[in-house]
């Protein structure tokens, strides 16, 4: 059978965008990021050595799949460790997870301005993080500053690598609206937004040690929310006890 030129260009076409689009193979876990992990992330620290080593492939897997790029300095290993652990730490309950609506996490060494083109020396510039959109969606922009601070231990709840990827998770139903259907199953919706609107209201009466950023609209107090749980369990299901068995059932926490 002899086959078209055009048909030919197509083929190739498909062969090479399949090659683009194949994920590359996970590289093995070096040895010394396990006592990073252990120095600056509580997490994978309070997890049994099995767990640890789950979550070693997981962030390793995040890493061949999503691409990491700095603006105006050199990537060092712990900023790759914080943001894969930031994106595993949410799903890590999730074995199959993967982030469909993200290629590429772009790091600045500062907050920014999105105002200003995302520039670097306006006084104004106040953003630690956000879930892109436009010419920079599937993209996830973040403080490098912000992103270490998240992590570092402080009587406050405040991990913005947490926050933007819990974002991201709402977003894989295609909007950002605090009910990330991929977490959150139809019978819960309800009890779940009727825990929000509670929440939100103590939140703007002063009545709660939940972040105020979190009582700007269901989207924010989900992201907010979910920092207190995975940075402060034990303080979550004393203070906040419905809340806290919500998102157990939402990130399918089971101890």
């Amino acid at each position: 059978m002899i086959y078209g030129f055009g048909f030919l260009l197509l083929v190739a076409f498909a062969i090479y965008g399949f090659l683009l689009t194949k994920k590359k193979k996970a590289e093995t876990f070096p040895a010394n990021w396990h006592n990073l992990l252990i120095q600056h992330v509580h997490f994978y620290k309070d997890l049994s050595a099995a767990e640890q080593k789950r979550f070693q492939s997981r962030i390793m897997l995040f890493l061949s799949e999503i691409n990491i790029e700095s603006v105006g300095f050199e990537l060092e290993d712990l900023d790759r460790i914080l943001i894969a652990s930031s994106a595993v730490i949410p799903v890590f309950n999730f074995p199959e997870w993967y982030y469909k609506n993200l290629s590429t996490v772009l790091v600045y060494p500062d907050h920014f301005n999105e105002d200003l083109g995302f520039a670097q020396k306006d006084k104004n510039r106040n953003i630690a993080g956000m879930v892109g959109s436009g010419q920079f969606k599937n993209q996830m922009l973040l403080s490098r500053k912000a992103l270490h601070s998240g992590f570092k231990k402080k009587p406050h709840v405040h991990n913005t690598g947490i926050h933007e990827f819990v974002h991201l998770i709402d977003k894989q139903d295609g909007v950002i609206d605090g009910v990330p259907e991929r977490l959150i199953q139809e019978p819960y919706v309800i009890p779940w937004l009727k825990i929000i609107h509670k929440e939100i209201e103590a939140i703007n009466d002063n009545e709660s040690d939940i972040r105020n950023y979190g009582g700007t609209n269901e989207a924010e107090f989900l992201a907010v929310a979910s920092e207190y749980f995975f940075e402060q369990p034990d303080v979550m299901k004393k203070n906040h006890p419905d809340l806290y068995q919500m998102l157990k059932i939402c990130f399918r926490v089971k101890n």
